[in-house]
Parts: C-alpha cells; sequence; structure tokens
C-alpha cells in the first residue's frame, strides 16, 4: 500500500447512480431532440448561434437554478436566433491544485470534501435544471471517468485549456455523441488544440473505468479559443479577426469535419476582466460580417455570468455571486443576449 495515498472508500458506479437518481423518459425524449438542434448548429445546417453561458463554477443549487430558471425565460424571446445552453460547472480546474475544486468535490464550500455526496449533488443539480427549465446544460470534462456520471443529462462537454493536451481527455471525447469543445492551451499554441479536435474526430481503442472500449469517433469535436498567457505571464486575446482567419486556414490544412469555434469570452480573451465580454462577442459577430470564412466557423460563445457582478471569497455568503473568477451579472447579461440576438 502506498504512504501517501489513503484509499477512502469505493464510490458508486455511475450505473448505479443513474439507477438511483434517473431522468424520466419524457426529458431523454426531448434530450434527443434537443441534440440534434444543436448537432445542426455545429454541422451548418442551422444558422442560430450557440451561447454557453453561466457561472464560473456551480457553487449552490438554489443560486444556480434561480439564474437557470432566468435564462429560460429570456430564451424564448430569442429562439429564432439564439440556443442557449446554460453552464452547469460542477469540476473546477485549479492553476496550483490549491482552492476550492467545485461541487464534486465540495458541495458545500463552507464544509469539507466529500465526494460522495459530491457526485449525488452534482447529477440533483444538472436533473433539477432539467425538470425546471428544459435546458439541458454543459459541463466540463475535468476528470474523463467522471463523465459517466452525468452522460445522459449533458448537451455539451469542455475540455479545459490544461487538459486538452491529455490523452485520456481525447480519447474519451471521441467516443462521446454530443459537441465536444477542445480549448487552446494556456501557452496559445493552436495547433495542440487542432491536434486534439483531430484525436477526437478519430476511432480509437482505449482503456476507460476499468474496460477496454473502442470508440467510432466524435464528429462534433471542435475548438475554443479562450485566450493565452505569454513567457512573461501576461493575458493575450486570440479572438480577433486575424485570429479567426488563422483557425480557418488551419483548419482547411487538416481537412477535419464540422469546421466549428466557439469564442470563449472571458479568461485571457478578457484578462478576467468579466465586463469586456460583451464587446468581444460584438467584435467577433462584426468579424462575421466581413468574412464569409470567419461566419463560416465561428458557432457561438462561452460566457461567464451568473446573478451578481463579480466575484467574492468564500464565506461571504453573497446570494448569487461568483467564488471563483467574476462574472457577468443578470442585468448586463440579459441585455447582452437581446443585443446579439439582433446582430446574428
Amino acid at each position: 500500500m502506498e504512504k501517501n495515498i489513503k484509499f477512502i472508500r469505493k464510490l458508486p458506479i455511475p450505473m448505479d447512480l443513474k439507477e438511483q437518481f434517473p431522468l424520466k423518459a419524457e426529458y431523454a425524449a426531448k434530450k434527443v431532440e434537443r441534440d440534434a438542434e444543436i448537432e445542426d448548429i455545429f454541422t451548418g445546417k442551422s444558422n442560430k448561434l450557440v451561447l454557453v453561458i453561466g457561472p464560473c463554477s456551480a457553487d449552490r443549487e438554489d443560486a444556480v437554478l434561480d439564474y437557470i430558471n432566468r435564462l429560460a425565460s429570456v430564451q424564448e424571446k430569442v429562439s429564432d436566433k439564439i440556443l442557449i445552453i446554460p453552464r452547469i460547472y460542477t469540476n473546477k480546474p485549479r492553476t496550483t491544485g490549491d482552492g476550492y475544486k467545485g461541487m464534486l468535490h465540495q458541495p458545500n464550500p463552507n464544509a469539507v470534501e466529500d465526494m460522495l455526496e459530491g457526485i449525488i449533488a452534482i447529477r440533483r443539480l444538472h436533473t433539477k435544471a432539467i425538470e425546471e427549465t428544459g435546458f439541458f446544460c454543459a459541463d466540463e470534462m475535468l476528470y474523463p471517468e467522471n463523465y459517466r456520471y452525468l452522460s445522459d443529462l449533458l448537451a455539451y462537454v469542455a475540455v479545459g485549456a490544461r487538459s486538452t493536451e491529455n490523452q485520456q481527455h481525447r480519447l474519451v471525447a471521441s467516443g462521446i455523441d454530443i459537441p465536444v469543445g477542445m480549448k487552446n492551451p494556456t501557452c496559445g499554441d493552436i495547433s495542440v488544440m487542432l491536434n486534439s479536435i483531430t484525436a477526437g474526430q478519430h476511432p480509437h481503442t482505449f482503456l476507460y473505468r476499468g474496460w477496454e472500449c473502442v470508440s467510432s469517433g466524435n464528429p462534433l469535436t471542435h475548438a475554443i479559443l479562450r485566450g493565452y498567457v505569454n513567457k512573461h505571464g501576461e493575458s493575450l486575446p486570440n479572438y480577433h479577426y486575424e485570429d479567426l482567419i488563422h483557425l480557418y486556414d488551419e483548419y482547411q490544412k487538416r481537412n477535419l469535419q464540422n469546421m466549428a469555434v466557439i469564442v470563449d469570452a472571458n479568461h485571457a480573451n478578457s484578462g478576467k476582466k468579466y465586463a469586456e465580454q460583451g464587446r468581444i462577442c460584438k467584435e467577433v459577430l462584426h468579424a462575421c460580417r466581413h468574412s464569409s470564412e470567419v461566419k463560416s466557423i465561428v458557432k457561438g460563445f462561452m460566457i461567464e455570468s451568473y446573478i451578481e457582478d463579480g466575484a467574492q471569497k468564500i464565506g461571504e455568503g453573497v446570494y448569487g455571486k461568483s467564488i471563483t473568477d467574476p462574472c457577468l451579472g443578470w442585468a448586463k447579461t440579459e441585455r447582452l443576449i437581446y443585443d446579439l440576438a439582433e446582430l446574428v
């Protein structure tokens, strides 16, 4: 037995958790319809814009559900132009490994870590969002082996900048049936992201959750541009017209399926200045009007948004305010969605 690791308890396998907290048949049927609608956007059959939008991390069930119910009201008014996929990000990658790692680890940010309660909490939250709003949501695949706990509930999967070069993430993505966005790495090298997309779109044999698996490839694997950090630690954007044209050209060289990009308007693209997200989205849409090539690959945006502007420290207790990265508050978010609908 290793000295530096202690095995606490065996967690339920995904099949058992799904049986304990099932998705009702009526919603499973609706998911098929919504998945097809989202697929049409990524394959170019639909000209709608995708908005993957919501808190940096899902920290508490009540505020997240409140936020998503607000989105549902807005979705009805922009449904001809925009398809909203709420972010319920239940894992939080940490640059140094320290700090709050998300609801999966710590369903109560003010209590100790409890991953058994965590896997129950994240499935319950995603299920409630579906039942209350009809939204099937997005989550980040920080741990590939945990994807199966939510695989029947999700509409979109993101692979983060620190994970996109990881072999396991790439191979699991190749077996997922919904869009998987691969972020460019923090260094900004888009060839790493494009290699990850290539891997995700091709079939593989690999080890997963103790099984030998064979995937058929996921043609909806695509790019997410999130900005990058240079050798001096400075945040730099990659959403400008020149960046998008460059991505288009590099996509063309690789002969990949369904060339697509989601522009992450926060993170290094905004320098974590959350209020800049609206301006960034509008600049990208201007580039789409200028270039048919850019328009053909830009499928939407990723926006960090919550009920209150900014961020707070754990324990401050402000309802609907991020405890991780700063987010755009609700009033500004609602206005931004309506503005984007007018520009699509």
